[in-house]
């Protein structure tokens, strides 16, 4: 069963769930299959999906039934993105369940991951013929940039240590492109033109950083009740967020060595190594420091999508969505 978003746009999000929904995969192999219909049914909050639409109807496009298969295209990319990611994190849970690897194993959940890739690709296919070869340019093009920024992830856990310029880079690969990827691919099918299409795409990428620093921020600083998730796991695991990063670039030589002590600190001690992280960010005054970096982003993402030239009022659900992902408590 494909679960409903209660994300966004309401006709969007069913039209969205209906076309998932109604996707026939073959009966077998089970053990390819099963997982595809299993992650699909984990639904999240939706939103690449979504943007693919909102990019078409920002620029008068009112048929949706012609933009839902590029949509599902990149609900099919993320998902494909997730089972993998997921086996290199070597995550248990996703949206509060299973991993798809963790269900089955790593053997299934590649190969099913690599069916759920050429699916999309086959949902391209059902585009209007005459898009087709632009919305392959960008989807490609956001594709290799997610695997690049994936990589740059993987890389940054053995390196002593990452500066804010290269990890905003790595967030913009491998989070914020496919945000802008998406709204593109709705504005090519409603005849955008390239300046409309650039600024479209601009904007989904900086809201798509915005939204990687707060989740970072949300990880520390998050409420416990509404975050979904336990608070400080990224602290837990030594991961190199923007919190870390700004504060490394801050310490002094006496709180350098207290961070390198909390930075060994055992599972055992995961509450106290919390704590003592977050009584380092406070007093050097590192959460002021994202939520402006954020802010940063979140105006020049405000900005391109003020420069478009359509009316204010096909914009109100993009500015909706802006607010929605960058003021939201998980």
């Amino acid at each position: 069963m494909i679960t409903k978003s209660v994300f966004g746009n309401a006709v969007f999000s069913d039209k969205i769930s209906e076309a998932l929904g109604s996707v026939q995969f073959p009966d077998g192999p089970t053990n390819l299959y099963q997982p595809i219909k299993y992650i699909l049914s984990l639904a999240g909050k939706r939103v690449r999906p979504q943007l693919v639409i909102l990019g078409a109807d920002l620029f008068g496009h009112s048929n949706i039934e012609e933009v839902v298969p590029a949509s599902v295209a990149i609900e099919y990319f993320h998902n494909f993105t997730l089972i993998h990611d997921d086996i290199m994190d070597k995550a248990p849970l996703r949206r509060g369940q299973e991993t798809v690897h963790q269900k089955w194993n790593e053997d299934v959940a590649i190969l099913s991951g690599d069916a759920l890739l050429i699916k999309a690709y086959e949902q391209l296919a059902k585009c209007p013929a005459i898009f087709v070869p632009s919305l392959l340019t960008t989807f490609n093009k956001v594709a290799l940039e997610v695997c690049e920024g994936q990589q740059m992830d993987m890389d940054f856990e053995t390196l002593e240590s990452v500066s804010e310029e290269e990890y905003v880079n790595m967030i913009r690969l491998k989070t914020s492109v496919l945000l802008g990827g998406a709204l593109e691919m709705g504005a090519i099918i409603a005849g955008a033109t390239s300046e409309q299409r650039n600024k479209v795409y601009d904007f989904g990428e900086n809201l798509g950083i915005a939204f990687q620093l707060q989740d970072d921020i949300l990880d520390a600083f998050g409420d416990p009740a509404t975050f979904g998730k336990q608070i400080g796991g990224d602290i837990i695991v030594n991961k190199k967020t923007i919190l870390h990063i700004l504060l490394k670039e801050e310490l002094n030589v006496a709180d350098s060595e207290v961070f390198a002590s909390i930075l060994k600190m055992t599972s055992a001690e995961s509450s106290e190594k919390i704590v003592q992280m977050k009584g380092l960010y406070e007093k050097y005054d590192v959460l002021s420091k994202a939520n402006a970096l954020k802010e940063y982003y979140t105006q020049c993402a405000y900005t391109s999508l003020s420069q478009i030239d359509v009316v204010d009022k096909r914009k109100e659900e993009l500015f909706s969505l802006a607010d929605h992902l960058m003021y939201r408590a998980r």
